[in-house]
């Protein structure tokens, strides 16, 4: 799967769990929870106790499709590296570091760095990032993606942070390909209720999908 299919799958669903956990196991039943709640990509972060094993484990289950299984929070191109052995299908990270994108196109693994300005988002398509991370989300808000492509129409944008249900839908029609979404997703996996997670996928992945029509 080419950079461009996998940016296709991420758009198509439109709604990219972020998953942060304490252990590698709670992870692995978040991202099943998400899943089954209809999110078709899954973003292991590198914060996540053993997140390599982490991504290995989904990228073989699913090595037939059913979940795109990407890599977030990744600072610098050795984290890039680990990633893509482990099956890493895209790589997203909260900023722009021009190695991690030089590594990613190396191996044809689709790259989503992080922008929080005009220039910043001008110099991650420079280097030919396959979708830009609006990072933090929570500061800059759907009408800093709504001005940015103004001037900018061919900006794939994806914020991550602050995105609710009761924002996904200005999010989306601002013009975002998709959004990541942590916390207001998988809140409920903190004790233990993977039920609520899959709930909260599936009414994200309505809204989104109401959105966009």
């Amino acid at each position: 799967m080419d950079p461009s299919q996998v940016i296709a799958g991420l758009e198509s669903s439109g709604l990219i769990a972020v998953v942060r956990a304490t252990s590698s196991d709670q992870a692995l039943k978040i991202a099943e929870a998400c899943r089954m709640g209809g999110a078709a990509a899954i973003e292991i972060t590198f914060t996540v106790p053993g997140a390599a094993s982490v991504i290995e484990s989904l990228a073989s289950a699913y090595s037939q499709g059913g979940i795109l299984v990407g890599a977030g929070t990744v600072l610098d191109p050795e984290t890039a590296r680990t990633a893509i052995l482990a099956g890493a299908r895209y790589v997203v990270s909260p900023c722009l570091n021009p190695a991690v994108v030089h590594l990613c196109h190396r191996y044809g693994i689709a790259c989503m760095p992080g922008a929080m300005t005009v220039r910043e988002v001008v110099e991650c398509m420079e280097l030919g990032a396959d979708a830009i991370k609006v990072f933090p989300g929570e500061v800059l808000g759907p009408a800093f993606v709504k001005a940015v492509r103004g001037p900018l129409p061919q900006a794939r944008l994806v914020p991550t942070g602050g995105v609710g249900l009761d924002n996904v839908a200005d999010w989306i029609r601002a013009g975002c390909i998709a959004v990541g979404v942590g916390g207001n997703l998988t809140a409920g996996a903190r004790s233990g209720d993977y039920e609520a997670v899959t709930a909260a996928a599936r009414t994200f992945v309505e809204a989104i999908a109401a959105a966009r029509q």
